[in-house]
C-alpha cells in the first residue's frame, strides 16, 4: 500500500441525495437570523458575561434549528450534519453559544424504550422545548472518557449515582441532563470501558434534583450559558432513565444500538465537525469585520486598507477560513453517507479550530488597540476561538486520533 493510498482514501461516487438551492436558501435564512437576532443580543449581553435570554432561544426553536436532525414525522426537519454545520456556522459569526446550544436537542435525551414517551420527547425536542446538557468529563477524565469515576449502583427501581462531572454547559437552565457514568468494572480483559453507561436525569429547568449541586465555572469567554461543576451525592435515577439507544434518531424508529462507549465515539465524530464548522464561523466574522474596519480607519490621509500589507494579511485570512469551509462541508456529507470518519472528523476539527485562533488573532491585529476592548467584536471571536481547540478533545488528541489511524505502533518487546 503507498502512501498516498493511506493518506487520501477513495471517495464513493453517489448521486447526492440533497437540493442545493435548498441549502442556499437555509444558509442565508440563518444568516439573515443572525444578523437581526443573534448579533445585537451578543453585542449587549457578551461583555457582561451574561445568559441568552429564554426568548431568543424560543425564536431559533421557531426557526426549527432544535430540530434539524430530527425526522419529519417528529416535527424535525429531516436534514443532516451538512445542514446541522451549515447552520451553526452562520449561528457562531453572531455568538458561539448559539450555535452550541443547538446542540443540546437535536433528539439528545430521547432514548428511552418507552415508544410513547421517546416520540414525545423528540416532538418536544424539535420544537426546542426539550434541551439539555451533556455531563461527560470529570476532574481525573477528559480526553480520557473510559476512565470516568462517577458510579450508579442499583437499588430497587432506581439507581443512586455519586460522583462528580465537570464542563457540564447549560447543566441548571436544561430540561435533562445525559450523564456518562459507571454501574461496574471491567472483567479481566476487557476494555476500560465496559462497564460504562448513559442516563437521563429529567429536571426543572434552572434548578437541580435532590442529591445534585452545582457550581459555576468562570470563564474568559463561551458566554451565553453557564458552565457547571457538578457534585452527585446519592442523586436517584429511575432505572427506566437509563438509555439503551444512543444513535441518531431515525424516521420509523429508533436510533442504532450501539455499545455506550463506541456511540459516544460515534458522537464525538460528529461533535467534531460541529466544532470545526463554528470555528469558521467565528474565523469569518472576525475577517468580515476586518474588511469593514480597514475602509473606515484612516491614517496618513488614506484608508488602511489601501496598505499591502494589510491587504495581503485579510487575503490569507479569508483563504483560509474558505479552506475549512470546504473540508468540513466534504466530511459532513460523507458522515450523512453512513461514513465513520473518525479520522476525517479529527483532521478538520484540527485544522478549522488552530486556523480560528490564528485568523481572529489576525484580526486583533489589525484592528490594533481598538481590537484589545470590548468596543469591537473581534476580541469576542478571539475568546470564542481559543475554546474551539480545547473542547470535544485538544488539539493534541487530535494529533493522537489521525497519528495513530495513520501509522500503526511498533509491539513493545
Amino acid at each position: 500500500m503507498s502512501v498516498t493510498d493511506v493518506l487520501i482514501p477513495p471517495v464513493p461516487v453517489v448521486t447526492p441525495p440533497f437540493d442545493t438551492g435548498m441549502r442556499v436558501e437555509i444558509q442565508a435564512h440563518a444568516r439573515r437570523f443572525t444578523d437581526e437576532e443573534v448579533i445585537p443580543v451578543a453585542d449587549e449581553l457578551d461583555k457582561n458575561k451574561m445568559e441568552m435570554p429564554r426568548s431568543l432561544i424560543h425564536k431559533m426553536g421557531e426557526q426549527g434549528y432544535f430540530g434539524i436532525m430530527v425526522p419529519q414525522e417528529y416535527g424535525g426537519m429531516g436534514l443532516g450534519v451538512f445542514e446541522y454545520c451549515m447552520i451553526a456556522e452562520e449561528l457562531a459569526r453572531g455568538w458561539m453559544s448559539v450555535a452550541s446550544i443547538i446542540a443540546r436537542a437535536q433528539g439528545m435525551g430521547t432514548g428511552f424504550d418507552d415508544a410513547d414517551k421517546r416520540r414525545r420527547l423528540l416532538q418536544r425536542s424539535a420544537r426546542g422545548e426539550w434541551i439539555g446538557a451533556a455531563a461527560l468529563s470529570e476532574p481525573g477524565a477528559g480526553s480520557d472518557l473510559a476512565g470516568v469515576s462517577t458510579r450508579a449502583v442499583r437499588d430497587g427501581d432506581d439507581y443512586v449515582i455519586t460522583g462528580e462531572k465537570r464542563w457540564c454547559g447549560n447543566a441548571k437552565a436544561a430540561d435533562f441532563i445525559q450523564l456518562l457514568c459507571r454501574v461496574g468494572d471491567p472483567e479481566p480483559g476487557q476494555r476500560r470501558s465496559a462497564g460504562l453507561a448513559t442516563f437521563i436525569i429529567e429536571k426543572d429547568r434552572g434548578g437541580f434534583p435532590t442529591g445534585l449541586t452545582g457550581t459555576p465555572i468562570d470563564k474568559i469567554g463561551y458566554h451565553g450559558f453557564l458552565t457547571w461543576n457538578l457534585e452527585f451525592d446519592g442523586l436517584r435515577v429511575p432505572a427506566a432513565n437509563r438509555v439503551t439507544d444512543l444513535g441518531r434518531p431515525r424516521a420509523g424508529g429508533k436510533g442504532k444500538e450501539a455499545n455506550t462507549f463506541r456511540a459516544i465515539e460515534q458522537g464525538l465524530n460528529v461533535a467534531r465537525v460541529h466544532t470545526a464548522a463554528r470555528a469558521v464561523g467565528l474565523a469569518r466574522a472576525a475577517t468580515e469585520e476586518c474588511l469593514l474596519y480597514l475602509q473606515e480607519r484612516r491614517q496618513f490621509q488614506r484608508p488602511i486598507g489601501d496598505f499591502q500589507a494589510l491587504r495581503f494579511m485579510v487575503a490569507e485570512m479569508s483563504a483560509r477560513v474558505e479552506q475549512a469551509r470546504a473540508f468540513y462541508r466534504q466530511v459532513a456529507h460523507l458522515i450523512d453517507l453512513g461514513q465513520a470518519c473518525e479520522r476525517e472528523a479529527a483532521m478538520v476539527k484540527l485544522l478549522a479550530t488552530e486556523m480560528a485562533v490564528d485568523v481572529t488573532g489576525q484580526a486583533m491585529q489589525l484592528h490594533g488597540g481598538n481590537g484589545y476592548t470590548t468596543e469591537r467584536r473581534v476580541e469576542r471571536f478571539w475568546r470564542d476561538a481559543r475554546l474551539t481547540t480545547v473542547f470535544e478533545g485538544t488539539s493534541q488528541i487530535q494529533q493522537k486520533i489521525i497519528s495513530d489511524r495513520l501509522l500503526p505502533r511498533s509491539p513493545i518487546a
